[in-house]
């Protein structure tokens, strides 16, 4: 229920759109009733006029059926119109929302998701929300307020009739929807935990394939695969096992509320409480009012797994930052001089100390190398820096003003960062140099790229600054993708520059290309780099040693 609660508050802004959709399901409903209702009373009037030889007055019933097929298509060509807006509205929404709730716990909340897993709950289980709507909301409260209305009207024909319409409607509308919801609650959530574990199987497949083909492995991944979909196979047969015995007995409830009406009413015929065609009239309204409650036993069972979807998205939302924004957030620094004062640090409670009493000056301008064994804790201070994990002791200050104080994006957008693993976009060079400056001008990017020593590279692709680099850069060399991510943090013209094994991968020619371009990047900016290549050690005025979370001044 909490889960469900939450939801409907992340509606409220779209309220009109989907109480829009709500009333034209209503107009929908009762036309449909009213006209097949009509229809029948039309139809037998006729006939006993034919037999009596008594004339009746037929133009306005036969305007009213005309009406009421017009209505009804029209209804509900707008019905799903306005339905489908809603929901497409909503769900870009909540993509919004759950981006925004995400980027906070990136990176260090979100190693712990497979990437498979994430895209499962960004697409998929926001795509399950639209039932809640759709499948749930709008046929639930449509079909209360025109069953209301249904037996208020039969009720004027005869209350015990109206009791009986209300007795099946209410069999088929609640009674049989809580069952079926009950009965695949589990199975709806197991669907949805399979189907995400699926789609991540599938993902890191396809990511992997070169490794799996490698070490042969691909058919023992194509077996968890199968097995997977197996899983999935299974659950959704039990909630088809659920799903058409309900249809059934709600389509035996519709029957058996029109024979006991049909026996109530042909004894009023009888005596002349009603007259002939309204015996078929109280048969086909009763029969078709069912059309108001007839989605409900399936949306019911697809409850089960909108709420688990609900539930998947919900963990990621309450998950708390690794790092607190401060309260009152300090203004940028106007310099950038970094200062770390006896800095410890270590990634949960009981786990044993990446850093260690870290002192660290560099003045604005400096430029300083960082070697040591993988694991000492290099790109841990770098994540500290960066404001992506959070310290325990000591302080740091940029610029004098105290890290703590900085909001986390005001601290990276003095800082560019150019890391072992370049991740670029499967998309142009020129959306990948955008990142840095959306609004740079075509000279602005020739100018990057002639500093990161690849224009002429460029230039002789076929596209040009056009060219698709492929996922994760994977068309273009290591070297090249390297030197256009320096051209980005050209362009990004970041006072600090961070850089994380920058030429590790790398032959010694695109090695020496991307030092050519460092060097003219580093001038006047504030540098750390990481590095165990003494080439790149050249680049830099001090070097410091990294050992077990301690750094000290190195000698050489």
């Amino acid at each position: 229920m909490t889960d469900l609660l939450r939801l409907l508050r992340l509606f409220r802004p779209y309220a009109l759109w989907l109480l829009a959709g709500i009333g034209l399901s209503v107009v929908v409903i009762l036309a449909n009733v009213g006209l097949v209702a009509l229809a029948g009373w039309f139809i037998a009037a006729m006939a006993l006029s034919g037999l009596s030889g008594h004339l009746i007055e037929y133009f306005t019933p036969a305007a009213g059926i005309r009406a009421l097929a017009i209505l009804r298509t029209g209804g509900r060509y707008a019905e799903r119109l306005v339905t489908h807006e809603a929901t497409l509205r909503l769900l870009a929404a909540l993509r919004v929302w759950f981006y925004q709730h995400l980027e906070p716990l990136a990176p260090a909340r979100l190693q712990y998701y497979r990437g498979g897993d994430l895209l499962s709950r960004i697409r998929a289980d926001i795509d399950s929300l639209d039932n809640l709507y759709l499948r749930v909301l709008a046929p639930t409260i449509a079909a209360a307020v025109t069953i209301i209305l249904i037996v208020a009207f039969m009720a004027a024909f005869s209350v015990k009739i109206a009791l009986i319409d209300l007795a099946g409607l209410v069999l088929a509308g609640v009674a049989l929807p809580l069952a079926t919801q009950r009965l695949a609650r589990w199975s709806g959530r197991r669907a949805v935990a399979i189907r995400a574990d699926l789609r991540a199987g599938v993902t890191d497949t396809a990511r992997g394939l070169g490794e799996l083909l490698v070490y042969q492995a691909a058919s023992r991944q194509t077996e968890t695969i199968a097995a997977l979909s197996d899983r999935l196979i299974t659950s959704q047969r039990r909630q088809a096992w659920i799903a058409g015995p309900a249809a059934g007995l709600a389509g035996l409830a519709a029957n058996l509320a029109m024979g006991f009406a049909l026996i109530i009413a042909i004894p009023l015929v009888r005596r002349g409480d009603l007259t002939g065609p309204d015996l078929p009239m109280i048969a086909l309204f009763v029969l078709g009012s069912f059309e108001a409650v007839a989605p409900l036993p399936i949306a019911f069972q697809a409850l089960g797994e909108t709420l688990a979807a609900a539930r998947r998205i919900f963990s990621i939302i309450d998950t708390e930052p690794t790092i607190a924004e401060p309260a009152h957030p300090a203004d940028p620094p106007t310099r950038f001089d970094l200062r770390i004062t006896d800095l410890s640090m270590r990634y949960t409670p009981d786990a044993p100390w990446a850093l260690q009493h870290i002192d660290l000056a560099i003045p604005q301008g400096g430029r300083i190398g960082i070697i040591g064994e993988t694991g000492s804790g290099k790109t841990s201070l770098l994540n500290v820096i960066l404001r992506f994990w959070a310290f325990q002791e000591g302080s740091i200050t940029l610029g004098g003003v105290a890290l703590r104080d900085l909001r986390g994006e005001t601290t990276r957008g003095v800082c560019a960062v150019l890391a072992q693993q370049t991740y670029l976009f499967n998309t142009t060079i020129r959306a990948n140099l955008h990142l840095a400056r959306p609004g740079a001008t075509e000279a602005e990017l020739h100018e990057a790229l002639r500093q990161a020593q690849i224009l002429d590279e460029v230039r002789n692709f076929p596209a040009g600054l056009d060219t698709i680099v492929g996922e994760t850069g994977m068309r273009l060399s290591g070297g090249q993708a390297r030197r256009i991510a320096i051209a980005r943090a050209f362009l990004k013209d970041a006072p600090i520059l961070i850089l994380d094994e920058p030429t590790e991968g790398l032959d010694a020619v695109s090695e020496r290309d991307v030092l050519a371009a460092l060097e003219v990047l580093m001038q006047g900016r504030t540098t750390i780099m990481i590095t165990h290549r003494p080439q790149s050690l050249r680049l830099v005025d001090r070097v410091f040693v990294m050992e077990r979370g301690r750094l000290k001044q190195s000698k050489g």
